[in-house]
């Protein structure tokens, strides 16, 4: 027989509002712009330092951390250069967010229990990993376009290519090249991140279970920097086999020569970086998300 506590949960769970999954791929998109333009030139240093490689007479790094490849590009290219690749960012931000957040949330609540308005870890988990994954399949070729064009100032000026240009010489076939690596990171990453992000909304939530603004962007940037730490390696992995003129044979044959000519630190590149990155964009972005979400179904936005 239910309890008390059981039947008001029920109830509570029966009443709450839903949103029809067209309007969470909107608001995802919304979320993912908002996010993106916030954090992208960070974005643009972690990209930097991950596929940068010594200088063949030199043996010198380009850059020596974060602040020193930051000001080198902004002094050698300008402030703009931590822009570039923007815009073919923004284009595929939009589906990008828009499918991770509103799989995320749809599973979520298809797999809820009914009865107690709870969602398990493993069901969680799952709901994590179906996002991450309808999320590359679609977002996989925006994705590869980005880090290309996020490495172009690195070329000499004459060798330089544009968007359109990108997409031309990759080909369809080559816009999927990686899609493999990429569902490695992202996969686990969203398997990290939805869980621990709700774990920590409603652990930070104040006695009526609501979480405000500032909860809500810690409990996203600790997910999201916790989650991006774990998957550095296929990042690293990814953006290495994705970039131009890579002679890797195949994903396998990219981490075996990455380890054995840099060690296993090599793999870590841009850890820093990348969660100072993702922190913040998804701390961001799921705020939008959820505050769009609660003036959609008219809930306290405070």
């Amino acid at each position: 027989m239910a309890t008390s506590n059981q039947i008001e949960s029920a109830v509570v769970a029966q009443l709450a509002p839903h949103i029809p999954m067209t309007q969470k791929l909107a608001v995802g998109a919304l979320a993912g712009v908002v996010g993106t333009c916030f954090i992208f030139p960070v974005d643009v240093v972690k990209t930097r330092l991950q596929a940068q490689k010594p200088d063949v007479k030199t043996g010198k790094l380009p850059y020596t951390g974060i602040v020193h490849a930051f000001k080198t590009i902004v002094g050698k290219e300008g402030f703009r250069s931590l822009y570039k690749g923007l815009t073919s960012n923004l284009i595929g931000v939009m589906p990008e967010k828009a499918i991770k957040l509103s799989v995320n949330d749809g599973v979520r609540e298809l797999l809820t229990d009914p009865v107690t308005g709870k969602i398990s870890i493993s069901n969680q988990i799952i709901a994590g990993a179906s996002a991450g994954f309808f999320q590359v399949s679609a977002t996989n070729p925006m994705e590869i376009v980005k880090l290309r064009m996020q490495l172009q100032n690195m070329k000499p000026v004459e060798q330089r290519l544009g968007t359109i240009q990108v997409v031309k010489n990759l080909g369809v076939k080559g816009l999927y090249k990686g899609i493999l690596v990429t569902w490695m990171r992202d996969v686990p990453y969203s398997i990290v991140f939805f869980p621990l992000y709700a774990t920590l909304r409603d652990k930070f939530a104040d006695e009526r279970g609501v979480a405000g603004i500032p909860q809500i962007i810690m409990a996203g940037n600790i997910a999201g920097a916790v989650a991006a730490f774990a998957c550095t390696p296929a990042d690293t992995i990814k953006t290495r086999f994705q970039s131009e003129g890579s002679s890797y044979k195949s994903i396998g044959d990219c981490f075996k020569q990455t380890v054995k000519n840099e060690g296993v630190k090599a793999l870590f590149k841009g850890s820093v970086p990348r969660m100072l990155v993702t922190g913040p964009l998804f701390g961001v972005a799921l705020l939008a998300f959820e505050m769009q979400k609660r003036y959609i179904t008219g809930q306290p936005l405070f």
